[in-house]
């Protein structure tokens, strides 16, 4: 299956797209004026220690204050797991400077997740400043490149970095030696200049960012099935290609410039996979759909037949649209980074058989994602639950924002509630004050509603309060937005 990446540059935003077998598999944004936060390195200030949760708010910069948790800090057990984990305050005092990490995005009204155990990436490795630990990817299945990249960067370690932890990324699969410790000494050459700076940087400041998101993207996605690198920005490229060539030897002759007259994101219909990933609804080839629900807590998925009927019996067209519906799920979180839990209703089975065929499809299906995934079997209630490592924003929250009309709760109370609703204000304000009349200002087919239906009694509630009731329209107000006013 051939793979592309895709990268876009605007004026002030970068988009990159992942692209498999001609499909849409993943999407990373950054813009000018909310850069991705994880990785990042500050020199924070704790602003308030909480004994009861064995947490601290700490202060970093950002609009809100972001938050450490006792067994994310350096030297809270020693790295000993059956050792009490000590007291927050033990480790933490209000006003205490502390060097961290963000590890997860402020989300909604949560600020950022923080770490003290911080983690420095390069192309092939990971630096551990603060963890004596030598360690190989999991992603990384083979047993004998396991042990062979485990004793070179045993031997590595003892010589370049002494006392410092070193785990091996995917990418380190097939990599030679000379290599291995060429990155590892650029890694302390970087530790090198983030201690410095840290000693100098004011309270509550970045000490080091991540790479902008293209150069991200080439470190950490490039692997030896991307068969080339295409981006539509001659200075971008150039920097690309320069980044590559140091840091990327393998993927320098990967990267291409695109001069197309069409915009790169039509070529494989990338805009129409975006617009897609906001829909509630994905339709299935084989007529059926999937429900897609985000809500704070989890995601729930439901998976339905729709129009698809089938060709023999009932059980196999549900085994037909749940092992269809497995791909499309697994292609669905990785496009919209849906993380956290997430619940998946499939379509009823009976047999067992089904269901482990529609589980082997799914763990199939997420193995090929690059987040952490961990998958449950059916519960009694025929659901499967899912847990998928989430630490930035999903598309859907960095792309829209409640609705205006019914604040991002999906539906609004209907024309007649609302009638009812103002009949009842104008009865409560006719209590309150000594008016001559009152003027009801709301959205015009409200109005118009009032205006139609005598069943909703306003001439009756009029000789009722012995007082006139004016009715005027106002295009700005929502369905469910009125005033009642006294004259």
């Amino acid at each position: 299956m051939s793979t592309e990446i895709l990268v876009n540059i605007g004026t002030q935003e970068t988009r990159v797209a992942l692209v498999e077998g001609g499909s849409t598999q993943e999407v990373h944004l950054q813009r000018a004026s909310r850069h991705g936060l994880t990785g990042n390195i500050y020199k924070g200030v704790v602003q308030r220690v909480l004994p009861g949760m064995q947490a601290a708010f700490v202060e970093i910069g950002l609009d809100r204050t972001a938050f450490l948790h006792v067994a994310d800090m350096v030297c809270a057990n020693n790295g000993d797991p059956n050792k009490p984990t000590p007291q927050i305050t033990q480790l933490l005092h209000d006003g205490q400077s502390v060097l961290v990490q963000i590890v997860k995005d402020p989300m909604g009204t949560k600020g950022a997740r923080l770490t003290s155990l911080l983690s420095v990436p390069s192309r092939y490795l990971v630096l551990l400043p603060f963890e004596p630990h030598v360690g190989v990817s999991a992603r990384i299945e083979d047993e004998v490149e396991r042990d062979r990249l485990k004793a070179i960067l045993d031997e590595t370690q003892r010589v370049e970095a002494p006392g410092f932890g070193v785990i091996a990324r995917t990418a380190a699969e097939g990599a030679d030696a000379e290599a291995l410790a060429n990155d590892l000494r650029f890694l302390m050459r970087l530790w090198g200049s983030i201690s410095e700076q840290a000693k100098v940087a004011p309270a509550a400041t970045m000490v080091h960012g991540d790479l902008p998101l293209s150069m991200r993207i080439l470190r950490d996605l490039m692997g030896t099935d991307v068969e080339r690198v295409r981006i539509d920005n001659m200075d971008e490229f150039r920097n690309l290609q320069q980044f590559a060539q140091v840091f990327v030897p393998n993927a320098a002759s990967k990267v291409e410039l695109y001069e197309g007259s069409a915009p790169i994101f039509d070529l494989y219909g990338v805009e129409d996979d975006i617009a897609r990933a906001l829909d509630r609804r994905v339709e299935l080839k084989s007529g059926g759909h999937l429900v897609i629900d985000q809500t704070e807590a989890m995601t729930t998925v439901d998976v339905n037949t729709g129009a698809y009927i089938g060709h023999r019996n009932l059980e196999e067209t549900v085994l037909k649209t749940n092992l269809e519906a497995a791909q499309a799920i697994a292609r669905q979180l990785r496009l919209r980074n849906l993380g956290g839990i997430i619940i998946i209703d499939f379509i009823d089975m009976k047999g067992a058989d089904h269901r482990a065929q529609v589980m082997r499809a799914l763990e199939r299906a997420l193995a090929a994602d690059h987040a952490r995934t961990q998958v449950y079997p059916f519960t009694e209630l025929g659901l499967v639950q899912l847990t998928r490592k989430r630490t930035r924003e999903s598309l859907g929250h960095i792309l829209c924002e409640p609705c205006a009309a019914c604040n991002g709760r999906g539906t609004v109370k209907t024309v007649e509630t609302v009638c009812h609703e103002i009949a009842r204000d104008i009865q409560r304000a006719a209590r309150q004050f000594e008016a001559k009349g009152f003027l009801v200002l709301a959205a015009p087919h409200v109005i118009t509603r009032f205006m139609e239906e005598q069943s909703l009694g306003l001439g009756e509630l009029e000789a009722q309060l012995h007082r006139p009731i004016r009715l005027q329209a106002e295009s700005s107000y929502g369905q469910d937005s009125f005033d009642v006013v006294p004259l």
